[in-house]
This record gives structure tokens, sequence and C-alpha cells, in this order.
């Protein structure tokens, strides 16, 4: 066991080579380098294979003998400073190694055919793998300044995945925008650092809990400042982790490619928050006010992201809201000082989001086979539908993990999740019925998703054309371009604006485009604008390759059964006498560092579990149930018939109309991101901006005019005097005799005056 820790400190290294092989390669060797490219990413599933087995190796250790082990090296001494690098070995540790690894090796298996046409493949495995490093040395830093210091460099790792499209300016202003939300944010991270440096005068874990705790037991320290300070360490958490008030870089930063998506802004990067604040409790723990605010903040959270989600039109937008939704539950969860519960959540929620960003890539893979498919159009929900016939194993992966999203039993976020509504029961009523009320709107969104997605018909109609060849021609509609057939729509039940036109539209249902059902592929001539016909080649949307099906599938088994972890079927009990089920006890080590031991343990009563379960479960159902009613489509043949009334339910027109009100205002809110970009927009940027163009005024105006002014001055002041001087003593020695005598005139007059 020893001999094994003592080499921990290889498992953040062993991605590295990967980016400096194809660094130096397409350094020296450009060319081939670029036709080896796909040979790249066997090194780097090997290494990352490496990591898991060794990390598998450590948790088993771990469950075994709970333990903590630490390995330190001096690297900086300076009098009484001294700055230590190493590896701290504990269960949460463990918990985020394996998480990483499995997570990452399926992203980057599926990755692999993914960017197989892109041209950035090459750069693009560099990022990847220059992000597993340090996302691998965030979690085994001993301490909090290197912490820091791989913070920063996950940091660098989603700016440039985020913009790795950089020629869209859409991708390019995404990433500018994370990267300056998270600097407000680890800005105040290092202010925090160096707070709790000042007072405690170490950035060890274990000697910076100790002698902190000390001095707060002793009344040592200045409350005010402590809580400012912890506070400052906390809002480098809300930044990473997307927490209200600065979430607004996750939905934007989904213009990176989707296997990104899936890996930093759904599975580990976004987990960094929470793993800091899991990692810094002890800290926070015995600052009340602190605890209460990350309480808050994370009920907010949930409430705010569950919200936004529910009509957004964009696949990959609507599961980063889902995923901002679920962090505030995690953050909520150690807000209430529920350790083993949050960590519950957070390995059962990455393998499910994981899962559904994979298998909306699959989707958006299959759309962008139709023609006039852009990446725009191929990720808008109201252009999808009917896939299910076509994409059956994407389609029951992306089920999978929305029923475990949704906590539907027995898949993994139904156990965690229900202990996180269980545990705010206790904490706070109020916050008990705003997380209760999320899973169910938890649930109509992400059913909403899947239905818009895969059931009804697929949302493209293909239009015969004749033209000089006598013919077929296809063409595809998507926006309704004159000339074409209007075909009416299903039913309009929400009249709603949409983006571009400003037109009202319906909620639920675009006008429905129907395609032939056999045709598969077809060869057909391309009409341009200047009426020159090509051939051009498009399938009918297909499955994904195997590459990226096998990823989907065993992050499917992962959702199935993770929970499993969390569940007390081998029965164990601790010296109080309470059942601990395999997190339990795989985490005791780091438990008992926050001396509450009653809170993170659970004593399981299977009776009021199974009352408490079906509580939640019949929430979830509600949700789903609604979202089924109004989404899916199994009242066509009533297309020209109101919704209700197709069922003989008569609603008056004035409840219509304020049905319709109360719609597009839920509408709006979703839409425009809770106008929270608009304030921040409004009242930061442009004020920003007001204050720097009075600065520049001020500076120029009177800063440079007070100077210029001067010089100016001097030269005319220079200009007239040159004109007075004739090259003649005479006339020098009568001005100097001149001004003596009018000198000493005033200088008797005012004698005089006085005397």
């Amino acid at each position: 066991m020893e001999y094994t820790f003592q080499y921990l400190w290889i498992i953040p290294f062993l991605p590295l080579p990967v980016p400096i092989l194809i660094g130096v390669g397409l350094l020296l060797f450009p060319r081939a380098t670029k036709n080896l490219r796909r040979m790249f990413v066997f090194p780097s599933v090997l290494l990352l294979s490496i990591v898991i087995v060794f990390s598998t190796y450590l948790s088993i250790q771990q469950i075994n003998n709970p333990a903590i082990y630490l390995s330190i090296w001096s690297w900086t001494i300076n009098n009484d400073f001294s700055l230590e690098f190493g590896c701290l070995v504990d269960p949460l540790t463990s918990i985020m190694l394996i998480l990483i690894t499995t997570v990452g090796i399926m992203v980057l298996i599926y990755s692999d055919n993914y960017m197989s046409h892109d041209q950035g493949y090459l750069r693009f495995f560099a990022y990847m793998s220059f992000f597993n490093t340090s996302m691998l040395g965030l979690v085994t830093s001993c301490n909090i300044i290197q912490i820091y210091f791989f913070w920063e460099l996950v940091g660098m790792c989603s700016y440039l995945l985020i913009g790795f499209w950089f020629t869209r300016p859409v991708a390019a202003n995404a990433c500018q925008k994370a990267f300056v939300t998270n600097r407000v944010g680890d800005f105040g991270l290092l202010l925090g650092i160096l707070g709790f440096y000042w007072i405690t005068g170490s950035l060890e874990f274990r000697d910076l809990f100790e002698i902190f705790n000390n001095l707060v037991y002793n009344n040592e320290v200045n409350f005010v400042f402590v809580t400012l300070c912890a506070f400052l360490l906390f809002s480098g958490s809300i930044a990473k982790s997307a927490q209200f008030p600065l979430h607004v870089w996750l939905p934007d930063a989904m213009e990176g490619p989707t296997p990104i998506s899936a890996l930093i802004h759904a599975a580990t990067m976004v987990a960094a928050g929470i793993f800091l604040v899991a990692r810094l409790l002890p800290l926070f723990i015995v600052i009340p006010y602190i605890m209460n605010l990350i309480a808050l903040i994370g009920i907010i959270t949930l409430l705010l992201g569950a919200t936004l989600a529910l009509a957004q039109k964009d696949i990959k937008k609507g599961l980063a809201y889902s995923t901002m939704s679920q962090l505030g539950y995690m953050m909520l969860s150690l807000g209430m000082g529920s350790y083993r519960t949050a960590l519950f959540h957070l390995i059962t929620h990455a393998y499910s989001k994981a899962l559904l960003f994979l298998g909306s890539g699959s989707v958006i893979h299959s759309m962008e086979t139709i023609v006039g498919y852009s990446p725009n159009k191929s990720q808008n929900l109201v252009l999808m539908g009917g896939l299910r016939k076509h994409v059956p194993i994407t389609k029951t992966s992306f089920l999978l993990g929305t029923l475990s999203l949704c906590g539907i039993p027995p898949l993994a976020c139904f156990w965690s999740k229900d202990e996180i509504l269980n545990d705010t029961w206790l904490y706070s009523p109020i916050f008990a019925i705003i997380a209760c009320s999320t899973a169910g709107l938890t649930a109509f969104y992400m059913f909403r998703i899947y239905l818009l997605t895969f059931e009804g018909h697929l949302n493209v109609h293909f239009q015969t054309y004749s033209g000089k060849n006598n013919s077929s021609v296809y063409s595809i509609s998507l926006w309704g371009r004159e000339g074409q057939k209007k075909i009416k729509r299903n039913f309009c039940l929400l009249p709603l604006l949409t983006m571009n036109n400003k037109e009202r539209a319906s909620f639920f249902w675009k006008n429905k485009y129907r395609i032939n059902k056999n045709v598969r592929s077809m060869t057909v001539p391309f009409i341009n604008i200047l009426n020159f016909g090509t051939k051009n080649t498009f399938s009918y949307p297909h499955e994904s390759d195997n590459t990226m099906l096998f990823s989907m599938l065993v992050l499917g088994i992962f959702t199935l059964f993770i929970g499993v972890i969390g569940i007390p079927f081998f029965t164990q009990f601790n010296q109080e006498g309470m059942q601990l089920d395999i997190l339990s006890k795989f985490l005791t080590p780091s438990i008992n560092l926050l001396h509450q031991n009653t809170k993170n343990l659970m004593n399981w009563d299977w009776y009021d579990f199974i009352t408490n379960a079906t509580f939640s479960v019949s929430i979830a159902s509600f949700g789903i149930l609604i979202a089924s009613f109004l989404y899916k489509p199994v009242y066509s043949s009533l297309q020209n018939l109101n919704f209700f009334n197709s069922f003989g339910i008569f609603i008056p027109n004035k409840l219509k109309i304020l049905r319709d009100k109360i719609i597009n205002v839920i509408y709006d809110w979703s839409y425009n991101r809770g106008y929270i970009d608009f304030v921040y927009a409004t009242f930061l940027t442009q004020g920003i901006r007001r204050l720097a163009e009075l600065i520049h005024f001020f500076d120029r105006r009177i800063i440079d005019g007070i100077t210029n002014g001067v010089g100016i001055s001097i030269f005319f002041m220079g200009e007239g005097i040159k004109y007075v001087g004739g090259g003649r003593i005479s006339s020098y020695l009568l001005m100097y005799v001149s001004y003596v005598l009018i000198f000493l005139l005033i200088y008797f007059y005012f004698f005089f005056q006085y005397f």
C-alpha cells in the first residue's frame, strides 16, 4: 500500500505526453502528423486507461482500509515561508479520480468518430489530454495554493475548448464570456486564499482546518473578516460550478463541440466547484452564515436553472440549464452539511448527464446529414421529431438518462436526489417545497426535450420539383420560404414569440413537415442560385457509428447500476450502530473531519424510505405526465382543433387569454434567460463602458488639457519675448533699470502705506 502511494504523483502527468507529442509532431513533421492523426487517439485512451486502473486500485484500498495519505515535497523555502507541493489521497480524491477517468475515457472514444471530419482533430485531443492532466492535478492537490494553480489551468482548457471553432464569432464570444465570468470568481478565490493564509499562516488543508477551528473556538479571530474571506473562497466555486449570479457563461459554453459539453460542462469541470466546497467544508462548517449562504445560493440556482430550461429550443442549452439546476441541488446539500449526499448526487448526475450530452451529440450528428441543416438548425428542437425509428439505440440511451435525471427508480439519480429532498425537509420546509417543485419541473423539461426530439414525425418536408430532366428533386423547407405551400399547424395551443422574425409561433409544435418514410438516401440535383445543376448526396437521419454507441452504452450501464453504492443492500454497522452502505463506509475518514457524523451517515429505515420515495416519484411522474399531455402528438388527426376542445373541454375566452399570457411570460422568461444577461449588459457592461468614456474624457480634456495648456502658454510666451530682444546691450540695460524702478515704486508704496 505504501509502495503504491509513493508513485501517486505520476497520476496527474500520465495524460501529458499526448499534447507534447502532438505539439512536437506538428512542429517538426506537420504533414506526417496530420496524415497519422487518428493514431493519436490510441495513446490518449491508453494512458487514461492506466489512470483508471490505478484509481480503481486506490479506491479498493480505501474501502478495505479507510485512511488518508499525504505525500509532500518542498518547492520554495524562504525564512518562515515554505511552499510545498504534493498529493493527497482520501475518499474525496478517489471518488473524483474514478469520475474523471471513466467519463473522460468514454468521451475520448466517442470523440474519435465525432471529430474525425474536423480539421482541428489533433488540436482537440491535445486540449482534451491537457484538460485531463489539469483536472487530475486539481483533485490530488495537497494544499489550497496548488488547487488554485490547477484551477487556472482547468479554466484555460475550458476557454480553449469552448472557443475550439474560433472562426465562428458566436464561439469566440462564448469563450471570452466564460473566461471573463470565471475571472471574477477566481480573483475572489485568490483573495480568500491570501486572507486565510494571513489568519492561519498555513496553506495545507489539515493544518489550515486545525488552526482555524482552534482560533474560532477560542474566539481569537475577527468574525466579520473571517466570513468575508470564506465568501471569497466560495466565490470561486460559484463561478466554476455556474451558480447564481455567475451562471451566465454555461449556456453559451455549448458553442464548443458536444463531447466537450459532456466532459467539461456536465461531468467534471463544473464539478470542480462542488469538489472545492466539499474539500473546504470543515472550514465553512464553523461559519454558520457561510453555510446558510451556500444553501441559499444552491436553492436559487436549482430553481432558476429549472425555469430557464422550460422553453429552450437548443437541445444542448436545455441540458446546460439542467446541469446548472442539478449543481444547485449539490450546493444546497453541502450548505445543509449533507456531505455524503452531495457527493452521491455528484456521482450519479455525472454519468447520467454525460450520457444525455453524448446522446444529444448523436442526434446532432444524425441531423447534420440532412441537406440544409446548419449547426444551429441541427440543435433546434422544433426542427426535430420522429427520430426514434432511425436512431433507436440513441433514443434508448437518451431515455435512460432522462428517466434517471427525472428521479425514476431504480436509476442512478433517483437514489441521490431522493436523499437530498429528505434532508431538505429537515433543514427548511420552504427550501423543501422549492426543491420538490423543481424536481417536478426537471421531469417536465427533460421529457419535453425527449418528446420533441424522438417522438412524432421528422419536422422536415421534401417537396417535389419538376426540373428539365423530369426527375424528382427534393428540397428542404425549414423556415417557410416564399413560394412554398403553407402547411397547417397541428394545434396552436400557445402563441409565443420566436427569435428571428418576432412572429407568434406555437410553443409546443412548429409547422409539421412530413417526409416520405421510404426515402433513405437519394442523389439529387442541387439547384443553386445560378441554376447550375450539381450532384449532392444526402441521407436520412441514421444511427451513429459503433464507437460513439459504445461510449453511450457504457455510460448507460453506469446510469443503471451506480446508485447501488448508496444503498445498504450489504448491511454493515458502525460503532454507533448505524447502517453503512458502500459510499458511507468509503467516506468515513472524510466525514470524521466534519465532526457531524450523525448528519452525514444515513440511518436507513426502509418504511420511511419507501414513503418518501413514493412522494418524490409521484412528483416526477406528474411532471412527465404533463409533458406527455402537452407534447406527445397523439392527436395528429385533430390538427385543426383546439387541444383542449378535442377532449370536449370548453374553456372561456378570458381563461384562454389568461392562459396564453401566463405561458408567454414563462416562455419569455426562459427565452430571455431570466433577463439576467440583459441586466448585466445594461447596468454592468454599459455602465463600465460609460465610466470608461468619462475617464477617457477626463484624461484627454483635463489631465492632458492642463499639460498641453502649460506647454502652449510657455510656447506663446517665448514667441512673444523673442521679439522684445534686439541684441543691443543698451536696450537690455534700459529694460532692467525700468523693471527695478517699477519694483522700487511698488515697494515704497506699500511701505509708506503701512508705516
